[in-house]
Parts: structure tokens; C-alpha cells; sequence
């Protein structure tokens, strides 16, 4: 499950686009964030993506992506262009087509490849989608099958676009939107693949042309309710609709943060259908996923857009640093997997999360008033136009790590207090996958 938004120029204090994102994923399934240089290709090269080949384009352009270590695609990610893309698992009663290809992960990659404009990655995309549609295994240690949702943007516009199968419906954004793991188009959009209605009237989810409706005819009703798309959205889209027309990147990554869907006093163990924006895993049948990677957009016209990344999990015990396309992102240690790696830096920052997590309302308070400072200090030193942009990523991320590592001292010697069994018992057995010692 992940949360998207995206607010346009005419609701943020400076005129720019903000984008956000909380990746979720499995609970030891590592997210890294990489760039990749814009490429030149042969005519009649092909692509491996995650599980097929499909024909390369002579020309890719330079992209930073958020991905889950084992696959071609992104959870999220922005071009040289500015073109920035967020998906979303969508469930659907259209069913999963048999063999393996493009995953929605491949395709948010392959339009911040191949597009210069929002609008032309959503016609990337599209047009990739009813040639190849969507199919293949998304999850790392169990089968996990799903259609998908994109939030498109880029400096100037943003589009919705949600799938079933290889149908589709996109909506222009005005202001603020938000998505998570729900259609959210009913009977009006701005652009829709030929067969949209007529695919559904034939399946008798709708009876006639006109009560056609594509989220009631469209949406599978159980994992949608359960995974409490609709309560996530409507957080997130508060949040920011009631900063408008002042919101800040500050602004974005507090949403990110949000665990305001419960509003007394949140604790992770709360229950066994808990679903935050920021997501934490716990015992319960909906509960084997976190935010595995937050990603804030800063898009500016005239200026080189500036990316926020956690580059590790849970952002509420993470710190946001910058990172731009043109100098790369700062070393981050080996390549992670599903097991510890004391070395990589998502699993350094997994021994804080994890220990936080023993004891979420008394722990989180020890730091989080100086990961709010850490964080000011960093958006401050980004607006000085003389700053070496290169040094100054590596600097953010080292004092990160540094001050990471301080905080986590500071938990240790904390006596967590009794949590709930079930809770303690789900975690043992993530520690365990994973092989990490948590105090």
C-alpha cells in the first residue's frame, strides 16, 4: 500500500509543483535510490525489464528512481526534465493476465525515460499498456498481483491515471490530488482507452453506458476496504488543502509522516487493521508491509528540480536529504537485499527504526525534535545558490548517518514499555527473516 500527491503552483508558497510519495513494501524488502544517465542506443536494441524484453528507444533520458532492490522498475522517481511519477497498487475485477510482463513499477520507469512532458509520459505509458498490459509478480517473498495507478507531473501540469488491465482513465489535476490504493475516477475523466465502458457493460458491472461509473464498476471491493484507501486519501488531501495556498516542502514531508488517520495517541501496535500514511508493519492480516522509501519532489521552473530522500524506511525516524540528478546520490554502502547488511545504509537506519519501534510513543520523542532541526538546517543550506550542491548532498547524508547512529545510543538506554504479544511475536519473526538483532 502507498500514498501519492501531488500540489500544483497555484496552492504552494513559492509558485513551484511539490510531489510526494511513501513507498510500502514488504517489511525487509530494502529500497535504494539511484540515478541513471540519459543513453544513446542502437536501432534495434532491446530492454530487459523485470521479468520481459521489450524494444529500446535510441534515446533515454538521465532519471532518479526509488526501487525495491530486485526489480528493473520504480516505486518512484523524476527525469531531467522535471517529469516526476508515483504508482499505486490498484485492485481490481479484471483478471491478472497469465504470463509475466510489464509490472506498473516497469512502466513509471519507462515513462521517465522516455518523456520530456507529463503528458507525454502519460501516452508513454498508456500506449505501453494496451500493447503489453500488466502482469507479473510484485511482491518479493509471497505471489502479490495488482493492476495500477500513476500520479504524472511535472512543472507545469499533473495527471491521474488509474488501470484495469490494459483500460484506463486519466484525470488532469487542478490544485491538490491525492491517490493510494483505490480507483478514484467516476464519470468523468479527460482521457480514456476505446473500450473503457463497453468492457464493463459487456460484464454486466454496469447495465447501461450511461450509470457508467469506473470506480463502482471497476474497483474489487475487499482489499480496497481493507486497506483503507479511501481514509488515507482523504488525510493526506486535508493536510495539504488546508496549507493551500502556502505549502511547503515541509509541508509535503510531514504528510508523509502522518499517522492522523487515528488521531490519540498513535502507537504502532493499535490494532490489527492498522493503515497509516506512514506505514508501519505489525502482527494482522494487512500488516506485513512499512513504508520502505519517501520521496519529495521540488519542482521549480527555471532551476534544477531538488529531490528530498530518505534512502531508508519509516520516514517519521528518518531524515529527508537532498539529492539532484545532475551530481548523483552520495554512497549509500553496497547494494541492499532481505538480510542485514551492517554496511548498506537502508539497513543501518533499520537498527533505529526497529528499536523505535519497541516502544513507538516514548522512543520516537526522543529525537524527534532534532530530526526536525537536522532537517531545517538542510533546507536552508539548499537555498544558497553558491552552495556546491555535489558536497553538500554528501554532507546531509553523513550528518544523517551520524546523527542516526546518536539517536539510536539514546534509544537503547530507554526501557521500552510492554507492547501488545502479538505485536512483539510479528516482529520477532521479521527480525528474524532478516536476520537483525533489534534492542
Amino acid at each position: 500500500m502507498c500514498d501519492t500527491f501531488v500540489v500544483l503552483g497555484n496552492s504552494t508558497a513559492d509558485g513551484s509543483v511539490i510531489f510526494g510519495k511513501n513507498s510500502d513494501r514488504e517489511v525487509n524488502e530494502a529500497q535504494m535510490v539511484v540515478t541513471v544517465p540519459a543513453a544513446d542506443y542502437p536501432a534495434g536494441s532491446r530492454l530487459k525489464c523485470t521479468y520481459i524484453e521489450i524494444p529500446q528507444v535510441l534515446h533515454t533520458h538521465a532519471v532518479i528512481l526509488s526501487k525495491p532492490y530486485w526489480m528493473w522498475g520504480a516505486e518512484m522517481g523524476s527525469n531531467e526534465h522535471g517529469v516526476t511519477i508515483g504508482n499505486e497498487a490498484l485492485f481490481t475485477k479484471v483478471g491478472q493476465e497469465e504470463k509475466p510482463g510489464l509490472i506498473g513499477m516497469d512502466l513509471l520507469r519507462l515513462g521517465l525515460e522516455r518523456s520530456t512532458t507529463a503528458r507525454e509520459a502519460l501516452a508513454v505509458i498508456t500506449t505501453l499498456l494496451e500493447q503489453y498490459g500488466q502482469s507479473g509478480n510484485c511482491g518479493l517473498t509471497h505471489k502479490f498481483y495488482y493492476q495500477n495507478s500513476f500520479l504524472i507531473a511535472d512543472l507545469s501540469e499533473a495527471w491521474v491515471l488509474e488501470t484495469a488491465g490494459r483500460n484506463w482513465a486519466a484525470e488532469r489535476v487542478t490544485d491538490v490530488r491525492s491517490i493510494s490504493n483505490a480507483i478514484t475516477i467516476g464519470n468523468r475523466w479527460d482521457l480514456a482507452s476505446a473500450d473503457l465502458i463497453n468492457y464493463a457493460v459487456e460484464r454486466g458491472w454496469c447495465a447501461r453506458r450511461e450509470e457508467f461509473n469506473f470506480a463502482q464498476c471497476y474497483s474489487e471491493p475487499v482489499f480496497t476496504r481493507f486497506g483503507k484507501a479511501g481514509d488515507r486519501k482523504k488525510c493526506t488531501t486535508a493536510i495539504l488543502r488546508s496549507k493551500i495556498p502556502h505549502v511547503t516542502v515541509v509541508d509535503a514531508i510531514n504528510t508523509l509522516r502522518s499517522h492522523e488517520i487515528d488521531k490519540d495517541a498513535f502507537s504502532p501496535d493499535g490494532s490489527i487493521l492498522d493503515q497509516q500514511v506512514c506505514m508501519h508493519a505489525g502482527f494482522g492480516p494487512v500488516r506485513n508491509s512499512q513504508t520502505v522509501g519517501s520521496f519529495v519532489a521540488h519542482l521549480t521552473i527555471g532551476e534544477e528540480p531538488t529531490y528530498w530522500v530518505t534512502a531508508t524506511a519509516a520516514p517519521c525516524t528518518s531524515v529527508f536529504k537532498p539529492v539532484w540528478i545532475s551530481t548523483g546520490v552520495p554512497v549509500t554502502g553496497p547494494e541492499p537485499s532481505d538480510k542485514m547488511n551492517p554496511d548498506a545504509m537502508w539497513w543501518q537506519h533499520e537498527k533505529l527504526h526497529r528499536s523505535v519501534l519497541q516502544d513507538y510513543p516514548h522512543r520516537i520523542e526522543l529525537f524527534r525534535q532534532d530530526r526536525d532541526l537536522l532537517e531545517g538546517l538542510f533546507l536552508n543550506a539548499v537555498k544558497n545558490p553558491k552552495t556546491n550542491r555535489r558536497v553538500l548532498s554528501e554532507q546531509c547524508f553523513e550528518q544523517a548517518s551520524y546523527k542516526e547512529f546518536e539517536w539510536l545510543e539514546k534509544v537503547k538506554t530507554s526501557q521500552p514499555r510492554a507492547r501488545s504479544l502479538f505485536y512483539r511475536l510479528a516482529w520477532a519473526a521479521f527480525n528474524r527473516k532478516a536476520k537483525i538483532q533489534v534492542k
